[in-house]
């Protein structure tokens, strides 16, 4: 969740449905050119499951994971398949039932789908999706002044699969390629992952760790610490940068 100010990424708040509506605006990553969604062997190779904490400004010089550290797009995914499986119940009842293999196959389409016309890194649209929903393809909607539904938990987001209570099962395809735009390519009414990445400067790691930074919060602090998470997720970004270098299952240590 981002761009709307008291957001927490955990799902754990008091929600409220979303209409479907608000198409994505579109947007597309500027300095991203260079994306290949395609290559899904663009890594590290599949990193290691453990988590560290990490503070400051996002930057190599403060201990923050380069790209060249980040793991493949094909490991990422294949070590979160388990991990999907059991998200919507690790959630709470009220996500309904499990992902089926069909439904996860096609967050990977949607993933490289969104990747290709935004030009935003298919590993980072992952990494964020995992963080606001585990994967979980029929997760709730959050609330704190703008209805957050869907995979991206996107803002005043158009597409979902648990409306007003009403839980589609299976998933349609056009609902979970939907979700995944409209958290990438933004809202009508909100930035999504490219627009932020356009308000920064350069491509790198820190530019990825500080729109994380921005899209659950809404601002970086004016320290230029991406673990200052003011009402939201202060580890949000550090988690991220887990995620990107191979973090599924160990413990976090990071403070909430």
């Amino acid at each position: 969740m981002y761009l709307t100010l008291l957001c927490a990424a955990s799902l754990l708040g008091i929600v409220s449905p979303a209409p479907l509506s608000a198409p994505a605006s579109n947007q597309v990553f500027a300095l991203g050119a260079a994306n290949h969604p395609t290559d899904i062997n663009d890594g590290a190779g599949a990193g290691s499951d453990i988590y560290r904490t990490y503070s400051g400004d996002g930057s190599a010089s403060a201990g923050w994971p380069e790209m060249a550290q980040w793991v493949s797009f094909e490991d990422m995914f294949n070590a979160n398949k388990n991990f999907m499986r059991v998200s919507c119940v690790n959630l709470g009842s009220d996500n309904g039932p499990d992902n089926s293999d069909e439904e996860i196959d096609q967050i990977w389409d949607a993933v490289q789908s969104a990747s290709s016309q935004t030009n935003v890194d298919h590993r980072f649209i992952l990494a964020i999706l995992l963080q606001e929903s585990n994967g979980c393809v029929r997760v709730r909607t959050t609330d704190n002044g703008v209805p957050n539904p869907g995979l991206m938990q996107a803002h005043n987001g158009g597409f979902s699969c648990n409306t007003n209570g009403n839980i589609q099962t299976p998933c349609p395809a056009s609902e979970i390629t939907g979700m995944v735009l409209d958290g990438t390519a933004g809202t009508l009414t909100g930035d999504g992952l490219a627009g932020i990445l356009n308000q920064g400067a350069g491509k790198d790691a820190k530019a990825y760790y500080r729109t994380a930074r921005q899209y659950n919060t809404g601002s970086i602090a004016e320290s230029g610490n991406l673990d200052e998470g003011g009402y939201s997720t202060s580890c949000y970004a550090s988690d991220i940068a887990n995620r990107l270098t191979g973090w599924v299952w160990a413990v976090s240590n990071c403070a909430l």
